[in-house]
């Protein structure tokens, strides 16, 4: 029996793969979150429901899920580089790329949506008003997280022939995400 090795293309085109899919899933689990709560969050709805575990760990996934999406999806822009042939030696270079090719709206949208997530609130934070203002800045960034994850995993299909590793989120994925801006 002879035994196919895969190429180092093959490789990196299936690593890529995996990160597409990542993206859906991560995508599918933060609007699952999401929906469990009404939005805007009040800071006094938050005081009032301090002891919440539930509330709280719904607020929880969303900080990890918007951060988790956020980083897969410059992880496959980076990976996609490399089988785009294009060099790009810092992140600002990746997303001008990925500005021109109309895959994310602009650096600035990016960067904003990367503040929000860094400037998360503390563990121990202790001020809901400042706790409901990180979730809802997280939330109002979302859509347009979402909309550029189905721009990515649409350009790596059409421009690199690479498609998620199974279809298993591509079908919420896609209603999920193609959602208009609130």
């Amino acid at each position: 029996m002879t035994v196919v090795q895969a190429t180092p293309l093959d490789a990196e085109k299936t690593h890529l793969a995996g990160l597409l899919e990542a993206i859906q899933r991560c995508v599918y689990f933060l609007d699952a979150s999401s929906q469990t709560l009404k939005w805007p969050i009040q800071g006094d709805y938050l005081l009032q429901n301090k002891k919440d575990n539930e509330l709280f760990e719904s607020l929880a996934a969303i900080n990890e899920r918007f951060a988790k999406l956020q980083d897969t999806l410059g992880a496959a822009m980076r990976h996609s580089l490399i089988l785009s042939g294009e060099q790009a030696d810092s992140f600002i270079k990746v997303l001008a790329i990925f500005e021109k090719a109309a895959v994310i709206e602009s650096i600035e949208a990016w960067q904003t949506a990367r503040a929000a997530r860094n400037l998360a609130a503390h563990d121990y934070e202790t001020d809901y008003n400042l706790v409901a203002d990180h979730f809802n800045a997280l939330h109002e960034q979302q859509a347009m997280l979402n909309q550029t994850a189905f721009r990515f995993v649409s350009y790596a299909e059409k421009e690199l022939k690479v498609t998620p590793l199974s279809p298993d989120f591509s079908q919420e994925f896609s209603q999920i995400a193609q959602r208009p801006c609130a």
